[in-house]
C-alpha cells in the first residue's frame, strides 16, 4: 500500500504561502520605513500659518477654515506623481475643504493656465520659491496634510497618497463630506 500523496503536496504549498507572506511582510516593513523616513521633516502639531492670494486672485487664510477637516496639498506642475494624484485631489475638493499649494510652478498666471488646461476645479496658492513649502517642512512633492477641525495636523505624507486614503482620513476627522463656504472657489467659478 502506498502512502497518500495529498500530505506531501500540501507541504510545498504551505511553504510557498508562508514564503509569500514573509516576503509581503518584509516589503510592507520596508515601505512603511521609507514612508516614515520621508515624512520626518513634515510639520506636525498645530498647522503652520498659511495665507495668500490664490491663482484666481482670492485671499485664502487657513485659519478661517477651522470648524471642518481640511486637506492641505502641496504639488507642482512639473511633478509626474502629482499628475497621477490631481484627479483624486480634484474630486476631494468637491466634497471637502482642500487648500492646494503649487510649489515652484511659476507665478499666478502659470498656475491658472495649468489648472484650466487640465480641467481641474480646485484653486491653488502659487509658491514660486517654495517658501510656504519650507515653512511646512515639505521636502518634496506631492505632500499631503489632513487637519482636524481645530487646525491640528493629524496626518502628513510625502509621495503618492491614494485619494481614497485621504478621503477616509477626512471622513474620520469630520464624519461627513461638506465643503466650507470660505474655501477657495473652483477654477472657472470666479
Amino acid at each position: 500500500m502506498q502512502p497518500p500523496t495529498a500530505p506531501r503536496a500540501r507541504k510545498p504549498q504551505r511553504r510557498r504561502w508562508r514564503g509569500l507572506l514573509v516576503n509581503l511582510a518584509i516589503v510592507l516593513v520596508i515601505f512603511l520605513g521609507v514612508q516614515w523616513y520621508k515624512s520626518r521633516p513634515l510639520a506636525s502639531g498645530s498647522a503652520p500659518p498659511l495665507a495668500g492670494e490664490t491663482a484666481l486672485g482670492k485671499h485664502l487664510d487657513l485659519a478661517g477654515l477651522r470648524g471642518a477637516p481640511t486637506l492641505v496639498h502641496f504639488w507642482a506642475t512639473w511633478c509626474p506623481t502629482c499628475k497621477l494624484e490631481e484627479g483624486g485631489i480634484d474630486a476631494l475638493s468637491r466634497d471637502y475643504q482642500v487648500v492646494t499649494v503649487a510649489m515652484q510652478s511659476g507665478g499666478r498666471q502659470e498656475v491658472v493656465d495649468y489648472l484650466r488646461e487640465k480641467g481641474l476645479g480646485f484653486d491653488a496658492i502659487p509658491d514660486p520659491y517654495g517658501e510656504i513649502a519650507s515653512a511646512w517642512g515639505v521636502p518634496a512633492v506631492p505632500a499631503s496634510f489632513v487637519l482636524d477641525a481645530a487646525g491640528k495636523i493629524r496626518f502628513g505624507a510625502v509621495g503618492y497618497t491614494p485619494a481614497i486614503a485621504l478621503r477616509g482620513r477626512l471622513w474620520a476627522m469630520g464624519g461627513a463630506a461638506k465643503r466650507h463656504e470660505n474655501a477657495a472657489p473652483a477654477v472657472g467659478e470666479q
